[in-house]
């Protein structure tokens, strides 16, 4: 199971269920700025919402298939990454995140990414991490960028959000490149 410490403060941990009701006061507390990038905001109504994410996601991992973890500061939930479905064939993963908006603007999500990227890419064996954010979306587009991920296009309309679709920017990092900059 994944579990990383980022440095004295800061520690990866797998989401478990003991972690819902800090996961929904982060979401609810940051629900205005994240249901401008991320569709599932609105329908997390309540806790048990959160309950049912985390199980999946626990599923999801017991399968092999993906993982989430949630990003703690000093024993605070902050944010999750996560893993979205392995595709073992083509051995290549997406990754996704968000942050409660008091943690923002600390490289949290860089020091989180680079640690998800390294792990898929040196540990799993995978030969490709890709990242897809909205093209609207600097801060987030940011994190690949500063990671040194590839720029690879733009895919229109990629995503329907509460104020209607946004092109996705698509970046890319493989196994050698993550290798020579390492």
């Amino acid at each position: 199971m994944f579990g990383y410490t980022l440095d004295d403060h800061v520690e990866l941990r797998p989401l478990a269920i003991e972690h819902a009701r800090a996961m929904f006061e982060i979401t609810d507390r940051s629900r205005d700025r994240l249901r401008k990038w991320l569709p599932w905001v609105d329908a997390v109504t309540e806790v048990n919402d959160t309950v049912n994410y985390i199980k999946g996601a626990m599923k999801q991992a017991a399968d092999n298939g993906g993982f989430s973890a949630g990003i703690w500061v000093r024993e605070e939930l902050a944010g999750t990454i996560s893993f979205h479905e392995i595709d073992w064939n083509n051995r290549s993963v997406g990754i996704g995140y968000w942050l409660d908006q008091h943690f923002t603007g600390q490289g949290l999500m860089t020091s989180a990414c680079r640690a998800f990227t390294d792990h898929a890419l040196m540990r799993m064996g995978l030969n490709r991490v890709e990242i897809r954010c909205a093209t609207a979306n600097h801060r987030s587009r940011a994190i690949p960028e500063r990671l040194g991920f590839v720029l690879e296009g733009v895919i229109r309309e990629a995503e329907k959000l509460p104020q209607g679709y946004v092109n996705h920017a698509v970046y890319g990092m493989i196994q050698s490149e993550w290798k020579r900059m390492r």
